[in-house]
């Protein structure tokens, strides 16, 4: 780099010497010819004169070959135009090649973009269409470039998306049907694209949604079947349950079979649950939900399953009501607080919270348990996931109440949030929106 400089100023510095040669020769005789006829000034003028309507000559020429001339060769100079000539021609020539680069580049782009299996648009920060590739069409009803220029929100007219593009908040998909094919339902994505653009990308998700709208239906269908005939067992093993003699080798097996079916029983009646919430997408959130009254039976359910083994402490604001759905929020609070209890030691305390906290409705638990590794907690809210499976079976855990915690938060636009160290404890707790905190009625 220093090389090239030193060589910059040296052609800098040649071009300048040149430059005065140049002019000392032109003007030198007109001078001493001025003197000889003491006309000197009418000499420099003439002498001016001259090397102006050369100049002008070449400017014309230099003029003519940008804007008129399609010709890609310099036209020939004279003199200190020549390099002039030259050096355009060498810019023009790069300029040629970067223009073929970036052609190249963007040909590129737009044959991978077609490639994509979903509809991508390019758009200016107020949503006009820039670009968009073939599938758009298909998805959108986006046509290019017919439709360019026009703003995106004018040609998806659909109510959610224009809500959703008018937020500006692209942090989380939308998902929406095809104005083209309402069978279809699109998952739509947008992101920051370049100077001041954005990146619109809408895939076709509808086989996931019909397979998962399968998979729930038929857990729904199975646990509700199995639901009947592990009842007559139960009653069946009940009955051999009196007919035993207390303290024998039979009943302990009649007992045996009937802490299973039970088990079996709860994790039916879970599987249930979770399909009956997954199922719920027309929850009413416009229902107040008295928070106090589902608290108290919280608190029976967590005495008789602790015990008394554990210190149960509940600090609840019995005035504090929200809107939403009432199975949902009893089965996401009553599954984080039996989760706390059930995995926490004897003798330790648990504590359950209900407050406005910078004003969202807080819920909250605190145990102080063994704790959970960090690498299990971003997989605790899948379905059957334990982080240790012995001990779920001994606890008779089923490795579904977190997920239901989390479809029915969801529902109410929240999420579980979940802080464990281990040998300390863990803390489990959601804030509902400021939207859903129901003013005390007068």
């Amino acid at each position: 780099m220093a090389i090239l400089k030193c060589v910059d100023c040296m052609f800098e510095e040649y071009s300048k010497t040149q430059l005065v040669v140049r002019l000392l020769l032109w003007f030198v005789p007109f001078t001493a010819v001025g003197l000889y006829f003491e006309q000197l000034p009418w000499a420099l003028l003439v002498a001016t004169w001259l090397l102006m309507f050369w100049h002008y000559r070449h400017l014309n020429r230099l003029a003519n070959w940008l804007w008129h001339d399609r010709s890609l060769t310099p036209p020939h100079g004279s003199g200190s135009w020549e390099p002039i000539f030259n050096g355009i021609y060498r810019l023009q020539g790069k300029n040629r090649r970067r223009r073929a680069q970036l052609a190249r580049m963007l040909s590129r782009f737009r044959e991978g973009a077609e490639a994509l299996p979903d509809a991508t648009l390019v758009l200016s920060a107020e949503g006009e269409i820039q670009w968009s590739n073939k599938l758009a069409q298909h998805l959108l009803g986006v046509h290019w470039p017919k439709d360019s220029g026009n703003r995106i929100h004018n040609l998806l007219r659909h109510p959610q998306f224009i809500s959703y593009w008018h937020k500006r908040e692209f942090s989380e998909p939308l998902e929406l049907h095809s104005p083209v094919n309402d069978a279809r339902i699109l998952e739509i994505r947008v992101m920051a694209y370049g100077d001041s653009q954005r990146l619109l990308i809408a895939r076709d998700i509808t086989r996931v949604r019909q397979l998962e709208e399968m998979r729930r239906d038929f857990v729904a269908n199975v646990s509700h079947e199995l639901k009947t005939p592990l009842t007559v067992l139960q009653g069946y093993v009940e009955i051999m349950q009196m007919t035993a003699e207390p303290g024998s080798m039979i009943a302990k097996q009649y007992d045996a079979m009937d802490e299973q079916s039970q088990r079996m029983k709860n994790l039916i009646d879970r599987l249930l649950v979770l399909s009956r919430i997954e199922s719920a997408t027309d929850i009413d959130l416009k229902h107040r939900v008295d928070m106090a009254e589902i608290f108290q039976r919280i608190r029976l359910e967590a005495e008789e399953l602790s015990a008394g083994q554990h210190q149960l402490r509940f600090d609840i604001d019995a005035h504090l009501q929200v809107f939403g759905d009432e199975m949902q929020l009893h089965s996401a609070c009553a599954n984080l607080v039996q989760n706390a209890i059930r995995y926490s030691q004897a003798g330790t305390e648990v504590t359950v919270r209900w407050a406005l906290v910078h004003g969202k409705p807080t819920f909250s638990v605190d145990d102080s348990g063994e704790g959970i590794s960090a690498e299990h907690i971003p997989r605790l809210t899948e379905r059957f996931y334990r982080v240790d499976r012995a001990r779920s079976r001994n606890t008779g855990g089923s490795g579904l109440g977190l997920a239901i915690v989390k479809h029915a938060l969801s529902h109410h636009n929240s999420q579980l949030q979940i802080r464990s160290v281990l040998g300390q404890g863990s803390r489990f707790w959601f804030e509902l929106p400021t939207s859903l905190h129901a003013p005390q009625s007068a």
